[in-house]
This record gives C-alpha cells, structure tokens and sequence, in this order.
C-alpha cells in the first residue's frame, strides 16, 4: 500500500513569500555599500558644470541612470541583475554628493547627515516591521500614492523655475510622507505575494530609502538653527536644482530626486 505525502500549497507559497522577504532585505543591505563609495567619491567631484550646461547635464544623467535602471529590469532574472542593481546604487550615491557637500558646508553638517541616515533607518525599520508582523494588505494605498507622486513630480519640476523656499520645503515634507508609505505598499507587496523578484523587489525599497533620505536631509537643512547660511545661498539665486529621473518599475513608476548646489 503506497502512501501519497500530500502537499500544503498555501505553505509553499508563504515559504516562497518569505525566501523574497529575506534575500530582498539582503540585497537592500547589500546596495548600501556601493551607495556608500560612490558618495564619498561624489562629495570629491566638482558639479558646477551642472549649472553651466544645466540642460545637458539633466539630460546626460537622465539617461545614465534610466540606462541602469532598465538594465536591472531587463537582467532581473540572472546573477547580471545583481550586478546591475549595485552599479546603479553605486551611480544614485554618487549623484549624492551635490545634496553632501551643501550639507557638511553647514557647521553642524555632518550631525544633519547623521540624523537623516538614522531617521531613514527608524522609518525604514518601523513600516517594514508593520507590514510584516500584521501582513495587512495595504495594496489600496496604491492608486492614491501614485497620484499623489505625479502631483508630488508636478510640483518640483514647476519650483525647478519658480525657486519658492516655502514650497520646496513643502514639497520636501509630503515626499517623505509618500515614500514613507510607499515602504508600507511595497513591502506588503512583497509579503502578499505580489512581487516574486527580489532583484527588482530591492530595487523599488532602495528608491523609497534613497528618496526619503534626500528629503529628510533637505528639511534638516532648513530647520537646523543654520538658517542663515541657508538663507543667503537661497538669496543669491543659488538654489538647489532638482533633476528628476523615472522608470516604470514594477506597476507604478520609482522616482528618483538628485539635487545639485551651483557652487559645489
């Protein structure tokens, strides 16, 4: 008498759901690594040729960065999606050092760096853990994030020529609230299935992490007691310039927000 082991598919799955929880949270922190060299080297390379040639410059990186980014969509599937993920990590950290040299300029610059790092990481930590411990189902949040981005876009490419201080902490303020909770969307993704690949799983984490960092750093920077040093950068029209670069990723499309200071 043969005996049959029947199989648990709904176990299999959550086994399978879990395998990409794990290697995505690797890899994550595996992409800080390259994202930390390239900001060191970005913080030594001089980017005023940005405000001299502001649209070929856009432009230039615009296309770098969606070059690497269907790169890793297009190499997924292999080991050369991983590879393609850490040059892109490596590129996003180099076009960190504009926002890093405006910041460590500041007399209690690097503190500022530290405490947008260690926010990026509370946040990061705290949503990733709600998501995961209740696996509620926050795929509803969607449509309004979305909506919410495209306006959120709108808004920084109109300031690009309006140079208003107020709404670009305004702007600063909602995009850490959106990719706040876009962490909360893509992890339930993740946790529910919706998203299989851990290279791109990564990849639309890392976007969020980057994002939120930029903008916590850039609210910091306003209400750190310099507002000074701030204030005369903004009065002398040297505003921050804001390139915008988008991808589809997945089923919605990850934005990334390099900022670059004329005098670096």
């Amino acid at each position: 008498m043969e005996y049959q082991t029947a199989t648990n598919p709904i176990g299999t799955v959550a086994i399978e759901q879990n395998k990409v929880l794990r290697n995505t949270y690797m890899m994550l922190a595996l992409t800080m690594i390259p994202t930390v060299i390239g900001a060191f080297v970005g913080m030594s390379i001089n980017f005023s040729f940005m405000a001299q040639h502001p649209i070929v410059s856009s432009l230039l990186m615009f296309g770098a960065m969606m070059g690497l980014m269907f790169a890793v969509t297009a190499l997924r599937n292999s080991v050369w999606g991983v590879v393609a993920l850490l040059g892109f990590t490596f590129v996003a950290g180099v076009l960190l050092g504009p926002i890093l040299q405006v910041a460590l300029h500041l007399k209690n610059g690097a503190q500022l760096v530290g405490m947008a790092a260690g926010g990026t990481g509370i946040i990061f930590g705290s949503l990733a853990t709600i998501a995961t411990v209740t696996k509620k189902d926050f795929s509803f949040m969607g449509k309004f994030l979305f909506i919410g981005l495209i306006l959120l876009v709108i808004a920084s490419l109109a300031n690009i020529f309006f140079q208003i201080p107020a709404l670009s902490l305004t702007i600063s303020a909602i995009a850490v609230l959106i990719f706040s909770a876009y962490i909360l969307f893509d992890v339930s993704n993740i946790v529910h299935g919706g998203e299989t690949n851990y290279v791109m799983a990564t990849l639309g984490l890392y976007m969020n992490i980057y994002n939120l960092f930029i903008n916590l750093l850039s609210l910091l920077m306003a209400f750190s007691g310099e507002r000074d040093e701030v204030h005369r950068i903004q009065q002398k029209g040297d505003l921050m310039v804001a390139f915008l670069f988008a991808c589809p990723i997945g089923h919605r499309p990850a934005w990334i927000f390099c900022f670059c200071h004329p005098s670096c």
